[in-house]
């Protein structure tokens, strides 16, 4: 098997597990509302996992991601166990903005349809 597709299938382990530990097993009142994880990459030494959460709220955004990083430590003890690795990586959570991005150029476009002279 080519390193590449097995990177890809730890990632989704490690994608998968990190759902559920977030949705089943942390109780922090900050973790709610409209939110997913978008994206894990784990890295090829498996020493790091990055994961992409996607906030729709975004009064909730910040406090969101000082939950997760707050419960990196039982997020990844958690992960350890589920997940069979030589290496549990270290989880680097980050801010995924791209649905914002895309509503906000969806809407530009829209105004740019709407002042636009007929033809």
């Amino acid at each position: 098997m080519p390193a590449f597709e097995r990177i890809d299938r730890i990632s989704e382990e490690v994608h998968k597990a990190i759902d559920r530990i977030i949705r089943d097993e942390l109780n922090d009142p900050r973790i709610g509302g409209t939110w997913s994880i978008v994206r894990c990459e784990v890295t090829r030494d498996l020493r790091y996992a990055k994961v992409r959460v996607s906030v729709l709220e975004a009064e909730r955004r910040k406090p969101m991601m000082e939950a997760l990083n707050r419960a990196k430590g039982f997020i990844r003890r958690e992960l350890g166990r589920e997940v069979d690795l030589r290496y549990v990586p270290e989880i680097l959570f980050e801010l995924d903005t791209n649905m914002e991005y895309a509503a906000k150029i969806n809407q530009l476009l829209k105004e740019t349809q709407k002042n636009a002279p007929d033809d």
